[in-house]
């Protein structure tokens, strides 16, 4: 399997490094991690130094009695239950092994438990129609005004061109799509943002990726413009 050439950036990665996504988020760069030995190379690295520069700061002292507070707080509070399917908020990234499992590696693997059948294919019941060829799987990695989903599409079929109410993170797990920007294949990352508009396509063969977006999407042009008010992606 050829490597990643799209890449999260170093903003994002830094921001991954540090816990600063959110659940969405994280989860989309952690996938295209697994895919990709750089990218994992690079968090590493962040990582140290990240630490590294914690270890230099003097601590700070606690307050008289701070300990015994927080004894008698775990003495009287339970931890509230996982939510199913839920992960840690900064999903860490496991590279895709050579024979199976490649279309879903760690982390996003467990936030398809129940849905994969033994040989890891994924159930063809639950996808909700997006439009004529394009399917999709809401996954609970949201928040408000969030969406992280698995989207399937047929070979040949265009996403309506739109531009980004914040960010939008794809990560292509089977097949491949071409917008202006490139051709994008297993393990890349696109990255979309308020400043791009594009109009992607799916390849002959189709494309399985898995998609969060925070803020919406805007369809452009006079008819995308009015179709915003009945269409919700």
């Amino acid at each position: 399997m050829n490597r990643p050439t799209h890449h999260p950036g170093d903003m994002l990665l830094i921001d991954y490094a540090g816990g600063g996504l959110c659940e969405g988020a994280a989860l989309a760069v952690a996938t295209h991690m697994a895919f990709c030995p750089a990218c994992r190379h690079a968090v590493a690295e962040m990582e140290a130094v990240g630490g590294a520069l914690l270890d230099e700061l003097e601590p700070a002292p606690l307050s008289p009695g701070c300990l015994e507070m927080m004894m008698a707080r775990l003495d009287h509070e339970r931890p509230a239950p996982c939510r199913a399917g839920a992960v840690a908020s900064k999903p860490a990234a496991k590279s895709v092994p050579k024979s199976d499992c490649l279309r879903y590696p760690e982390p996003l693997r467990g936030y398809l438990r129940g849905r994969l059948d033994r040989d890891g294919r994924l159930a063809e019941e639950g996808w909700r129609f997006l439009q004529p060829g394009m399917r999709c799987i809401d996954l609970p990695a949201g928040a408000n005004g969030t969406t992280t989903r698995l989207i399937r599409m047929k070979g040949g079929v265009a996403v309506p061109r739109h531009t980004h109410g914040d960010i939008e993170l794809t990560v292509v797990l089977e097949g491949g799509f071409s917008d202006e920007f490139g051709a994008f294949q297993p393990g890349d990352i696109a990255v979309g943002d308020p400043s791009l508009e594009h109009r992607p396509v799916s390849d002959p063969e189709g494309c399985l990726c898995l998609a969060t977006t925070i803020g919406g999407l805007k369809l452009t042009g006079p008819v995308g413009r009015f179709l915003n008010r009945f269409i919700n992606f």
